[in-house]
């Protein structure tokens, strides 16, 4: 399987590796993104891959809380300056009242919902706000939470929107603790939002690679195979810790030193209630949208050839 420029850069954003190592990678595993991922790692160059890949598109990422419903949308535009404009974010914000109101089922279902403040539909007001705003738009998804209690969250005005929805008990405001969860979820975009959501192929697939690194390490490598297999489960909780919400470290350590599960269990002892959390949204603004980087790919490029 043949790689390119682009190849490399995705793989290097991933993993957070020289550039010549992640050609090396690709050469290794056939142009195979997931295998390079895992080369680079059992050669002890990289963590685990960052589930972002090619993030390039512009527009919004927005979330909120309507009536105690939680919304949380992604609109697209072409550039970044219209991203900015009070035109366009007043455009986004319709759009998440119109499905906090009106709970659509998708995308198709939500153009056919009034528009806010007028008799025509959503897809009906499209070509309007095109004109005015000056670039194509498109709606791309949302997630909405009728449910209460929601926690809305806009980080760098647009780059990500997260919602968070929790179970709250005793009559307690939870809003900063939801809050405080949604900024960890921005900071450090977890795989999973709990240890037992991570299916068993992915322990598996874990353990795999630690024994892999340890093969490759001169000090690990005589070791019996039990003992491998042994230290490697130990290292599934430090798996956990980097990959599940509940299990990583809260980031706000000047509030409390430890999990975010404790931390939670810890703010909501204080309020005199209890809070537990459900389930959340983080949608990232142009997650997995690819967009042409030319002139970026050609000097890779040129590197690339520079190194052979």
């Amino acid at each position: 399987m043949a790689f390119t420029a682009q190849d490399v850069k995705t793989l290097r954003e991933m993993t957070n590796v020289g550039m010549m190592d992640c050609k090396k990678a690709l050469q290794a595993c056939d142009g195979d993104m997931d295998k390079a991922v895992d080369w680079l790692r059992e050669k002890g160059l990289a963590k685990a891959a960052k589930k972002a890949g090619r993030i390039a598109a512009e527009g919004m990422a927005y979330a909120d809380v309507i009536n105690g419903v939680g919304v949380v949308v992604e609109v697209n535009c072409e550039t970044d300056f219209c991203a900015k404009s009070d035109l366009f974010r007043a455009f986004v914000k319709d759009i998440a009242q119109a499905v906090a109101e009106q709970n659509p089922a998708d995308v198709d279902a939500l153009k056919q919902c009034k528009y806010p403040g007028k008799e025509l539909t959503v897809e009906e007001t499209m070509p309007e706000k095109v004109m005015s705003i000056g670039e194509n738009l498109q709606l791309r998804r949302f997630v909405r939470y009728a449910n209460p209690t929601n926690v809305a969250y806009v980080h760098a005005g647009g780059t990500h929107g997260v919602l968070v929805n929790l179970a709250v008990e005793g009559g307690i405001d939870a809003t900063e603790i939801g809050k405080n969860v949604a900024m960890q979820i921005a900071a450090m975009n977890p795989k999973f939002w709990d240890k037992s959501l991570v299916p068993q192929a992915d322990i598996d697939h874990e353990l795999s690679v630690q024994v892999a690194l340890m093969e490759n390490d001169p000090k690990m490598a005589s070791k019996p195979a039990a003992v491998k297999e042994k230290i490697a489960a130990g290292k599934i909780n430090a798996f956990y810790k980097e990959n599940c919400l509940l299990q990583q470290e809260f980031v706000r350590s000047d509030l409390f030193q430890g999990s975010v599960e404790g931390y939670i269990a810890d703010a909501a002892k204080k309020l005199g209630g209890s809070v537990k959390f459900v389930d959340a949204v983080h949608f990232i603004k142009g997650e997995g949208i690819e967009k042409r980087e030319e002139d970026f790919a050609a000097e890779v490029a040129a590197q690339m050839n520079m190194g052979k």
